[in-house]
């Protein structure tokens, strides 16, 4: 395994949401039968170091550490156990959201699509074959998240055939694969930090958009 500096824009990221058993139960919601997913667009990218910048009036803005997994080819129906053939690697995201909008919206399109909401990086992890690696957000230095891909309802190669038999996935696209739980508040002032295990440290200042 490697580490490829630079992380390309992708044309979408594709969300699982409620893809830990802990952070269903946070969410006082059931086990979904299968994946649940949407989409942030490619406008809400940050990289490393950039602000996220907290729109007026939205409410309380959580972060979401979570494991992104970065398409290396074109993937259109693609069969479970040739799933890892189509990955060039893995990342850090961090799937920050409008808590309240979501949750008035229903839908997730608002509250997970502003811009500086999906920041991504700093690296990619080349070969990953799907072994678990552990997930934590962290705010201002406190541990606040701390799980493993382990603990994933549906796995990697799950997801990606899966979301493959819906769309197209093409090369730099990412698959987000959920949070676990601990998500929480963030305000201006405050530093969100991604760690994912043999991946490295994203990390963002909090400010608001003026």
């Amino acid at each position: 395994m490697q580490q490829i500096e630079r992380v390309e824009t992708p044309s979408k990221i594709v969300c699982v949401g409620l893809n830990y058993k802990d952070h269903a139960a946070e969410q006082n919601k059931p086990l979904p039968k299968e994946p649940m997913i949407f989409i942030k667009p490619s406008t809400a990218v940050i990289r490393h170091g950039e602000p996220i910048r907290i729109p007026p009036g939205v409410g309380r803005v959580d972060h979401e550490a979570e494991l992104g997994v970065v398409i290396g080819k074109r993937a259109c129906r693609v069969p479970k156990e040739r799933a890892f053939e189509y990955v060039l690697g893995v990342t850090c995201v961090n799937d920050v959201t409008a808590r309240e909008l979501q949750a008035k919206d229903v839908q997730y399109t608002r509250a997970k699509g502003f811009d500086t909401f999906a920041p991504i990086g700093p690296v990619i992890l080349t070969g990953y074959d799907g072994r678990p690696l552990k997930v934590e957000g962290i705010v201002n230095g406190q541990v606040r998240q701390s799980s493993s891909t382990r603990e994933l309802i549906f796995t990697v190669d799950h997801l990606i055939w899966f979301i493959s038999s819906v769309m197209t996935l093409l090369p730099g696209d990412i698959i987000a694969t959920g949070t676990p739980a601990g998500i929480g508040p963030l305000k201006a002032g405050d530093t969100v930090t991604i760690r994912v295990e043999d991946v490295g440290e994203l990390t963002n200042p909090v400010e608001n958009l003026t």
